[in-house]
């Protein structure tokens, strides 16, 4: 199984993501992965994946995840066909149920309660967009006839989905190409994978064994206590240094622990300032690259 480790962005804001790309391309990093964050200072996750894609020859870009319920499936279908006839293999979509902050829920409206139902029709459009030349489709939430979105990859990109309760563990099964965690210990990224192949069989799938992968939080020096404290908020029950190694020795140890629990694709997200960034990938390329595999 192959080991690969991107880099993400949270607040980076547009003008400096220039420099980001050239310096990931400069130093043959793996990925880039750009997050859904339309309170904060940060680009537009389509957007800054399009731009990114056409600055590099090389470079994968992901979303680390856009919000699908809410957005148009079949528009989005027709941005992802695009982007992979326009840059082969490197797009990487991961697709979520909501933002991270609830604020921005209502900018992704759904019927109330029907969150989960929006998304596995929204992603069975996509799905169906993305490999047949015209679909008809009738469901709860979206209903067309006779729609295709012209000139297709030939192989469509695979989609990951986010999410950890079992609901969307089941639902990485039975529609996922593959899960990006967040906020998971090594032994709960290992029970994750466990209950997704467990789904998968159960609706006669199978997940690729190196399509598990997480986005992992770092820090340097010590944890920012505005990091903590959101981490407190969502994971009440986990010390968050159990959820954000500080320093090279703890981080690279977390990947080595990670791997051993089944995820192979990771997306470190340095707890940084923009003017820390060059400083944070000459490192990378010491600590991180030598993981891969």
């Amino acid at each position: 199984m192959k080991v690969r480790i991107g880099v993400g962005t949270g607040s980076l804001p547009a003008g400096a993501l220039e420099r980001l790309v050239s310096r990931l391309d400069e130093l043959d990093i793996d990925s880039l992965w750009l997050s859904e964050q339309l309170s904060a200072p940060s680009v537009d996750p389509m957007t800054g994946l399009a731009w990114a894609l056409a600055r590099s020859e090389r470079l994968k870009v992901g979303t680390g995840v856009v919000v699908l319920p809410g957005r148009n499936p079949v528009l989005f279908a027709k941005e992802l066909a695009t982007l992979a006839l326009l840059a082969p293999r490197r797009v990487l979509p991961a697709v979520g149920l909501g933002p991270a902050r609830a604020s921005e829920r209502g900018a992704f409206p759904v019927p109330p309660g029907k969150r989960g139902a929006v998304f596995d029709e929204a992603l069975t459009v996509v799905r169906r967009l993305l490999s047949e030349p015209t679909v008809t489709f009738h469901g709860e939430h979206f209903s067309f006839d006779d729609i295709g979105i012209g000139e297709r990859p030939p192989r469509p990109p695979d989609i990951w989905l986010g999410g950890a309760v079992p609901a969307a563990l089941e639902r990485v099964g039975r529609f996922g190409d593959g899960w990006l965690a967040s906020r998971r210990t090594p032994a709960e990224a290992a029970a994750g994978i466990a209950s997704i192949n467990a789904a998968a069989e159960r609706a006669g799938r199978e997940i690729e064994p190196d399509h598990f992968g997480l986005s992992l939080p770092v820090a340097f020096g010590a944890l920012p206590a505005e990091t903590a404290a959101a981490l407190r908020t969502r994971r009440p029950d986990v010390d968050p240094a159990e959820l954000v190694p500080v320093g090279w020795p703890a981080i690279t140890a977390a990947i080595e622990r990670y791997v051993e629990a089944g995820v192979t694709k990771f997306v470190l997200y340095p707890v940084i300032t923009p003017a820390e960034w060059d400083d944070f990938l000459d490192a990378f390329t010491e600590h991180a690259k030598p993981l891969e595999t």
